[in-house]
């Protein structure tokens, strides 16, 4: 059995954090479990884009200090480290309070500039992660429950990514972005390579709408933990009510026969994680309906399948950000615009959710817009 805890804490307070994590850890055995004296233990929580913290687009920072001080009670040496979509994770960290946090505690900040090769498990070959994410004797993932627009939900597993270095990450979504199956795959062979001692999940103000960079914060409530990073999802996708028809991740780690997928083998300890919330998070914008098409029809019908980016005149500042993320290259600044290049656009919307201004909406192709408006089942 895989245990997956769920512990109360209604705000982010220093001393409520602090109690909250040590009841959190108690039954799984608490941080020395996890942590032996000397050990480097890495943190790696969500520093998708510098944003500042009441945005829940990061990870809090009063939880990372009290996951800080709980490896340093257990004899372990903290670093803190991420790789954020755009930019530096040093400018992230800043902007977000995660910065504050490290120097405060005397941990240490861990940039993810330099990569290894490491060797591929299954479809993929190889995969280029942060050397501090490969070299530190212990990991804990610390990820911040959201929505997000291309996987339906983002928490353990996807927060891994964070390990590929900064523009890399666009490669990747140009390789597999283009099938939500076949990135979910590589999500799931990017966390094979090596799966997180502990997992640790801000809940406590989550992110539902656009996210996981342009949605709305949502109170929560609660904090999640585990061994297993797939069981942890599990129990986090039943605590923001996402059916599970819609958890890509989800499915390809059934097809996979990765452990913690059967909910028979997932104890949950603490509340119901079905009756945490009076409603589920607000999913996001319904933008796809071309998977399980055949190739053929795919490649005629995708437009009118799909939603595709636009820029809201009134909010694009024309700062680029967009520009320089987009994987296939498909955005251009013309005539003072923003110009899309719908041949070449993939749909992973990195675009919106790397945008610091919410300026990006989206526009179903009309085969789309038919069926919302009659009220098909999708």
């Amino acid at each position: 059995m895989y245990q997956v805890v769920l512990e109360r804490v209604s705000e982010y307070g220093r001393e409520e954090m602090r109690e909250a994590l040590a009841r959190l850890l108690e039954p799984l055995g608490g941080m020395e479990r996890y942590v032996k004296p000397g050990e480097r233990v890495l943190i790696k929580p969500n520093l998708l884009s510098a944003k500042p913290v009441e945005a829940a687009v990061t990870t809090h920072p009063e939880l990372l200090r009290a996951v800080i001080l709980e490896v340093r009670r257990a004899g372990g040496v903290p670093l803190v480290g991420d790789s954020p979509g755009v930019g530096s994770g040093r400018r992230v960290a800043e902007r977000c309070g995660i910065m504050a946090v490290i120097e405060e505690t005397g941990a240490e900040f861990v940039p993810f500039n330099e990569s290894l090769p490491v060797a591929g498990v299954g479809t993929f070959k190889e995969f280029l992660l942060a050397r501090p994410y490969l070299e530190a004797d212990r990991l804990i993932n610390l990820p911040k429950l959201k929505t997000h627009e291309m996987m339906t939900m983002t928490c353990c597993v996807k927060n891994l990514f964070g390990a590929v270095v900064g523009t890399a990450k666009a490669a990747w979504h140009l390789k597999a972005g283009a099938d939500k199956e076949l990135f979910a795959n590589m999500l799931l062979e990017l966390y094979r390579l090596r799966e997180p001692d502990l997992n640790i999940v801000d809940a406590v103000v989550a992110m539902e709408g656009n996210g996981p960079g342009s949605g709305d914060p949502c109170p929560v409530g609660v904090l999640l933990a585990g061994d297993n990073a797939v069981a942890v999802d599990q129990v986090a996708a039943r605590v923001a009510g996402i059916p599970r028809q819609l958890l890509y991740l989800e499915s390809a780690a059934r097809r996979m026969g990765l452990p913690g997928t059967n909910p028979e083998e997932v104890a949950v300890l603490g509340p119901d994680p079905d009756q945490v919330l009076e409603r589920p998070l607000r999913l996001p914008h319904l933008s796809d309906v071309q998977f399980g098409l055949p190739g053929f029809l795919k490649n005629r019908l995708r437009n009118q399948f799909t939603s595709r980016p636009e820029a809201a005149p009134d909010k694009c500042e024309l700062c680029s950000v967009c520009v320089k993320a987009c994987p296939p290259a498909a955005i251009r600044v013309q005539g003072g615009r923003l110009r899309f290049d719908y041949q070449r656009c993939i749909r992973c919307f990195c675009c919106r959710e790397l945008c610091p201004h919410a300026a990006l909406t989206l526009k179903d192709g009309w085969l789309l817009w038919l069926m919302k408006k009659s009220g098909r089942s999708l």
